[in-house]
């Protein structure tokens, strides 16, 4: 479990189905077989160096994330789970990618601060909320507007900076994970329903 709060931008070194990261700071207590969410996808730590990690891409990460369009030294988002002693800063990230979105515009604002609206699946759309959290390439973010598919979220100076957002362009996929709240509260919705309006069975 992680919070969304980036502690660390990374740079690959070897893309693949065994992905091989630089960095440093996140190594302080890494272990052998640790979680890790690298742009928000949840990784387990297989191989730790003195300058990187390495972990495993299976099929499935590498169909619903942006991971597998990763090149050589590209930037990461790199987060430590959660501790018991951590302040949850952020909002809870599980580290389960539901997918990816397009990012339309990253427009520079007053102050330093940007705007970013991404193109979202509709298939998430009902997890999404004006004011509610997501999480975008594992960066907690909440959400200034929704409407047709397209989310909005603002963009502060020090968040803009140490994260990869810098370096992302027009047409990129970025990682999205909806709160994980939504998600149970659809659910729950959608089984109250059924307990109302049961399916009509009709004798053979």
């Amino acid at each position: 479990m992680f919070t969304g709060i980036i502690e660390e931008r990374g740079r690959v070194l070897n893309p693949g189905n065994r992905i091989s990261i630089a960095c440093a700071r996140v190594l302080s207590d890494l272990t052998l077989g640790a979680s890790i969410a690298v742009n928000g996808v949840c990784l387990t730590a297989v191989d730790i160096r003195p300058d990187g990690f390495e972990a495993d891409l299976a099929p499935e990460t590498l169909d619903r994330s942006n991971l597998g369009d990763l090149k050589t030294r590209d930037p990461v988002n790199l987060e430590r789970p959660l501790s018991l002693q951590t302040r949850l800063s952020g909002h809870i990230v599980q580290g389960h990618v539901d997918g990816t979105g397009i990012l339309e515009s990253l427009d520079e604002l007053a102050g330093g601060n940007w705007e970013l609206t991404i193109r979202i699946p509709n298939a998430l759309d009902r997890f999404l909320v004006y004011k509610g959290s997501i999480a975008i390439d594992g960066i907690s973010l909440t959400i200034a507007s929704v409407a047709d598919s397209l989310v909005k979220v603002a963009i502060i100076p020090h968040t803009y900076a140490a994260t990869n957002l810098s370096s992302r362009r027009i047409g990129d996929r970025l990682n999205i994970e909806c709160d994980i709240l939504a998600k149970h509260v659809d659910k729950l919705l959608a089984n109250v329903d059924l307990v109302r309006h049961p399916p009509r069975v009709t004798a053979p």
